[in-house]
Formats: structure tokens, sequence, C-alpha cells
């Protein structure tokens, strides 16, 4: 056993050494082509920041230590990283029962009960979710309490509406009108729509006419290949629409259920509320959204947890990919390792355990252990000095996603009363790594 780890230093170190050379040799070339002096300085300033790295000129324990960094410097980092991300914010408008839970269900792909326990209260008026996490939002869902109820004052509900709306924020906005497609008692939500249209014209509102199953004919069990087929439900939304013309630039029909509800697909429609939302938003805030609605990547296994934690890994692997598209190599470990840690403590929650940073950094490092040096030695190293943005976005993907696959194996273990097998947590995430390398184009 001390052989095979001896062999595996050894190959580890000479790869960095070999690497060290190219870097050498690909400084000495670029040094050579400044000449003006703002490139001399932008040069001076990118050296010192690869000097103080030195990575190549480290023993593989060295380099690895690298990935620790306290919780005062993930606090800080990732309050950083949160206001660099393409996050969406969305605002679900619409009375209670009228479908946005199942909204939020459908682009999270989380479950009911997570959803329910995610939203927290906001405002007097307003609740929000903010997913993959507080920390790192890709998405903020604010969904408005109470509006339609007879005991509730609308102009209060409009006004905190306002309020947050007026605020200048980075995040892309838009607007969720959510209806119902039998429900025809709307002044309230129409009087709320005008409002903000008139006040906001700028940010973008889709009307989602929802719960299509409520008006489908009784001998239909199912939904039907083509809505245009039946009458009824084509004059419901034709009714809907003008009754909120003007209101919104676009329309999607959908109907979210639940598993046990018995319709096939239980999310019917979310295709195209994807692009819908796609069209309104800017272009990085609709790729995240593609992104995040990537089925292939997050097949069910059978297995609640697997699942649903498979829907954290795509986002923060998406978060990584944005993070990591930078030109100089190893520049956003430290903001890949905070983000690691907090996908780790938020897989950890799932399966129940609460981790602090510290907690998660350890487990981070007790799964890693030597997939870590073997991955950066023989999968990122040797892209140097051709270490461009698309690379280290791919790389920064594909290791966020292996790393979370084992740790929903290590959580596992815990859950079910076993000592977590580092054989087993290895191989799980040599397997995931070598699926992710294919969906996010790693190139050998």
């Amino acid at each position: 056993m001390d052989e095979d780890n001896n062999q595996d230093q050894s190959l580890v170190n000479e790869e960095v050494d070999q690497s060290s050379n190219k870097i050498s040799q690909s400084i000495k070339q670029l040094k050579d082509l400044l000449s003006k002096d703002q490139v001399v300085q932008v040069w001076s300033q990118a050296k010192k920041k690869l000097t103080k790295l030195t990575i190549w000129q480290q023993k593989p324990q060295d380099f690895l230590s690298q990935f620790n960094i306290s919780d005062r410097q993930i606090a800080e980092i990732l309050a950083e990283v949160k206001e660099q991300l393409p996050t969406t914010e969305a605002w679900l408008i619409g009375k209670t029962q009228a479908g946005k839970s199942s909204i939020v269900r459908g682009l999270t792909g989380v479950s009911e009960e997570i959803v329910g326990e995610g939203f927290q209260p906001h405002t007097q008026h307003t609740e929000r979710y903010l997913y993959p996490s507080a920390d790192l939002p890709l998405l903020i869902f604010t969904d408005t309490v109470g509006l339609g109820d007879i005991d509730q004052e609308t102009s209060l509900i409009i006004e905190e509406l306002e309020n947050e709306l007026k605020q200048e924020k980075k995040r892309a906005r838009i607007l969720i009108l959510t209806v119902k497609i039998n429900d025809f008692a709307t002044d309230t939500l129409r009087l709320t729509a005008q409002t903000l249209r008139q006040k906001y014209p700028q940010i973008p509102c889709l009307l989602a006419i929802t719960c299509l199953h409520e008006l489908y004919p009784q001998d239909l069990d199912n939904h039907p290949q083509n809505l245009q087929e039946y009458p009824e439900l084509q004059r419901a939304i034709a009714e809907q629409e003008k009754s909120f013309a003007g209101l919104y630039d676009k329309v999607v029909t959908i109907d979210f259920t639940l598993e046990e509800d018995g319709f096939e697909p239980v999310f019917f429609g979310l295709a195209s509320l994807r692009d819908n939302l796609a069209e309104l938003l800017p272009e990085a805030e609709a790729n995240t959204i593609y992104q995040l609605l990537d089925q292939e990547l997050a097949d069910k296994l059978g297995n609640v947890y697997r699942d649903v934690a498979r829907r954290y890994l795509v986002a923060f692997a998406t978060i990584a990919a944005t993070l990591a598209a930078v030109p100089l190599p190893f520049a956003t470990m430290p903001v890949l390792t905070a983000l690691q840690v907090s996908m780790v403590g938020l897989l950890g929650k799932l399966y129940g355990q609460t981790l602090n940073p510290s907690q998660a950094g350890g487990v981070v490092s007790a799964i890693a252990g030597g997939f870590v040096a073997q991955a950066v030695g023989r999968e990122l190293i040797k892209f140097i000095p051709g270490f461009g943005s698309a690379i280290a976005a791919s790389w920064a993907a594909t290791y966020t996603w292996a790393l979370g696959e084992g740790a929903c194996v290590y959580f596992g273990d815990l859950m079910g009363g076993k000592k977590p097998d580092p054989a087993k947590i290895q191989a799980a995430m040599a397997d995931a790594f070598s699926v992710a390398k294919e969906k996010f184009k790693l190139k050998k």
C-alpha cells in the first residue's frame, strides 16, 4: 500500500515539475512580447499573483493546503461571489393556491416539503426562498402572502411591493402573474398588476395560467397532447389573457402537479415556462435557467435524497463554471473551495447533518483526499500554460459535481448508521468525474 502511495505521489511530483518548466517558458515568451507601458503594468500585477501562488514549486501535500481556508475567509469570499452571480429574482404575484410554490418546484426540482421549509418571512406580506442557498442564490423567489384575501389590505401589499421593487439591485428581475385557469375573481390581482406595470414598465412580466387539469373533461385522465382540441380550455385561457391584456409580455399555460396526482409529466409545460422566462431575461440569467433545468445531469436514481441532491449539484456546478472562467490558473481556488464548502454544508443538511463551515471544510478534506491531488495533477496541470477560461470553467464544474457525489455517498453512509467507506467514496467521485467531464466538455 505504501509503495502504491509513493508511486502516486511521485507521478504527481513529476507532473508538477513538468508544468513548472512549461510555465517558466511561457512566462519568458509572454514577457518578451510586452512592449507598451500599460501592458507591462498589467503583466507586473499578474506576475505578483503568480509568484504568490508558486503552486508548481510545492510538494503535493503542501499544494493541498491551498484548499484550506478559514471560516472568516469563506464568509468574505461568499459575500463577494454573491455580488457577481447571474441571479434572477422572480416575483410571484398571485392568490393563495394559484400554483406559485409549484412553479418554484418546477424551476428548482426540489420537493414540496423543501420548498415549503425554504420560504422564509421577508416583509409583512412577502416570503422569500433562495436557491440553492442564501449564501449563493441563483434564483430568488419572492412570494406575495394574502393577496386576494378579504381580511388583507390590498393597498398595503402593493405598497410593500413598490418599496421592494424601487430598490436598485444588480440582479435580473421578472414578475410572474400566477392565476388559476378557472379563477375569474381576479380584481385584486389585476389591480396589483396594473399598479406595478405602470410604475415599473422596465421589469418584464410573464402571465402564468395554471391548474389546467381542473377544467379537463371527466373522461380525460392525463394531460392532453393538444390543448387546442378542448374548446372549454381554450375559452378559459382566452378569457384570462383578455382580463390581463396589456399587463404582461408573455403568457404560458402550465399544470404542475404532485406525483400522487397521477398526471404525467408532473411538470406539464415546464419547457415552455423555461423558454418564455429565458426570452424575458438577460443572456447570462437565461443561460443559468437552461443549465439548472438540464435533465440529463439530474436524472432520477430512485433515491429521494440523491435525486434532490443532484438538483443542488446542478446549481453549484453552474456557479463553479461561472466563477472559474478566469485566465489565470488556480486564481479562483479559494473561491471554489468556499463554494464547495457551502455545497457540502447544504448537502449535509439535506441528509440530516448540520455542519458549520469548519466542519464542512473538514468533510471536503476527508472525502476528497488523494482524489484532489490526482485530479489536479492529471487533469488540470497538463493544461498549463494553455490554460484557457473555458477549460477552467469545465474543470471547476466537473470537480464540483464529483465532490458533491462523493459527499452524497459520505452522508448517505452516515444516515444509514455506517462508517463512511473511503474506497466507495473515491470510486463514486471517479465515476462522477468521468460522466461530468463529458457533460462539461473537459477535454483530454
